[in-house]
């Protein structure tokens, strides 16, 4: 199985155009998860081949809809999606956050070990993240509900940027938690490559009158 032609593949499906240059840095970046994965239990998923749907794949579809380029990705985990955004886009700079030292451990050293010039990852709460600058879009991957990620996140957010959630199905109670408050909803279904999951994306555009 030839895992650079299922990343090619699976790129041309998705309508996404890297160099191979990126796609190499996103080989390399899987073999440093699985390599610390042994270890650090980083992420269930432990076949290689499956690592490149459910996480290569999973995070790129996102791209059409990230809106300027300061970009904070919210319960980063193992880097996902921001650091595979920011190979994806090294014109964006991306933060990539979480409270879980032994994640930030291993996306700081990926950092380095791949040379990603506009991504920094900080060991934090959501909570204690008092930043200078608001950002364009905060995103975040099977983090939290809709509505804890919003009322932790939306006071980070530019008034023309948004708030993306990934989720897997259909999350009709979160949404209707939302009713009432300063905030458009839109939800796209997302189809990935190689896989059959549901996967679907919240954006949130913030109503700053």
């Amino acid at each position: 199985m030839n895992l650079a032609n299922n990343l090619c593949q699976g790129l041309d499906a998705l309508q996404i155009n890297l160099s191979d240059f990126i796609q190499t840095q996103l080989l390399n970046y899987l073999e440093l998860l699985v390599k610390w994965n042994r270890v650090y239990n980083l992420t269930g998923v432990r076949d290689v081949a499956e690592m490149i749907p459910k996480h290569i794949f999973d995070s790129l579809t996102v791209l059409p809809y990230v809106r300027g380029a300061q970009i904070l990705d919210v319960g980063t985990g193992a880097g996902l999606p921001g650091l595979i955004l920011a190979m994806a886009r090294p014109d964006w700079q991306c933060v990539l956050l979480d409270s879980n030292a032994k994640k930030i451990r291993f996306v700081k050293q990926a950092i380095i070990e791949l040379d990603i010039k506009n991504a920094v990852a900080e060991c934090t709460r959501i909570e204690a993240y008092h930043p200078t600058d608001k950002y364009n879009t905060i995103i975040s991957r099977a983090y939290t509900s809709l509505l804890r990620f919003y009322t932790q996140t939306a006071r980070l957010c530019t008034i023309d940027g948004g708030l993306l959630a990934m989720k897997g199905v259909y999350p009709e109670t979160e949404i209707a938690e939302m009713a009432g408050l300063p905030v458009h909803l839109e939800t796209f279904s997302l189809e990935l490559p190689k896989n059959a999951a549901q996967r679907h994306l919240i954006v949130m555009q913030i109503n700053k009158e």
